[in-house]
């Protein structure tokens, strides 16, 4: 008897976490690409939140996704899948400061290259406006919020952006930077302290549009590192799987 074999399409926006992660195991490239869609922008702002530059940010997901991507077999499901991502997302991203920091004391012109040091600039909005006023508005609120936030040290920085950026809860806060609930309230305490009480009252409304990572940009380095992997391990354009049937 010959086996007849079928076709399987899979519809990997439908998949849980758990099966997404089965399925990229399994070199299933569209269960990657949902991962991917799905935490492209929490990982941007918490990879913002240290090198406090868009392009750099942008650099430190990819090669984060890479690294993950490498490292599936060791993800155990201990915790969520975000919350992996985010520890190598945050590793990347105080990686590449270490690396920046020690080429600096390497240069001659050490003011120079302090003052070409973090780049605040505006983010395009993630989501169109049909008021090109308003959308003005918005991005210099945006702007005046990312200042704010940049000012920061690192380890408020991040906190604020994972709770009122992020809208993460104090735990999920403290299982993804690793640190306990009670340091996430008052590094927390200390951040809103740190900004302006006008600006955390006037712009309460705006506080989660900011750092935005989505549409064109979301597309981008998804289907970047979706190439990268292709040239690496091989991967085809199927999200389909064979089976015996």
């Amino acid at each position: 008897m010959v086996e007849r074999r079928k076709e399987v399409v899979l519809d990997c926006e439908a998949m849980s976490e758990a099966e997404l992660v089965s399925h990229v195991r399994r070199g299933v490239r569209d269960a990657f690409r949902v991962i991917m869609q799905r935490y492209n922008q929490p990982l941007f702002r918490v990879a913002r939140g240290i090198v406090s530059d868009d392009a750099e940010a942008e650099d430190v997901v990819q090669e984060s996704y890479f690294r993950a991507f490498a490292a599936f077999h060791t993800f155990r499901s201990e915790s969520s899948l975000l919350t992996w991502l985010t520890r190598i997302t945050i590793n990347e991203a105080r990686g590449r400061l270490r690396r920046r920091r020690r080429q600096m004391v390497d240069l001659d012109e050490v003011e120079t290259a302090q003052a070409t040091g973090a780049l605040v600039v505006a983010f395009p909005g993630g989501r169109p406006m049909d008021n090109p006023e308003a959308d003005a508005a918005r991005a210099q609120i945006r702007l005046l919020i990312e200042q704010a936030v940049d000012s920061l040290a690192e380890p408020f920085r991040l906190v604020f952006i994972l709770r009122d950026v992020q809208d993460c809860s104090i735990e999920e806060t403290a299982e993804r930077l690793g640190i306990r609930p009670e340091t996430v309230k008052t590094r927390l305490h200390r951040a809103r302290l740190q900004l302006r009480a006008a600006l955390e009252e006037t712009l309460a409304s705006s506080i989660r549009d900011t750092f935005p990572f989505l549409g064109r940009r979301c597309e981008r380095i998804t289907e970047t590192v979706l190439g990268r992997l292709s040239k690496t391990y091989g991967w085809d354009d199927s999200a389909s799987e064979s089976v015996v049937g």
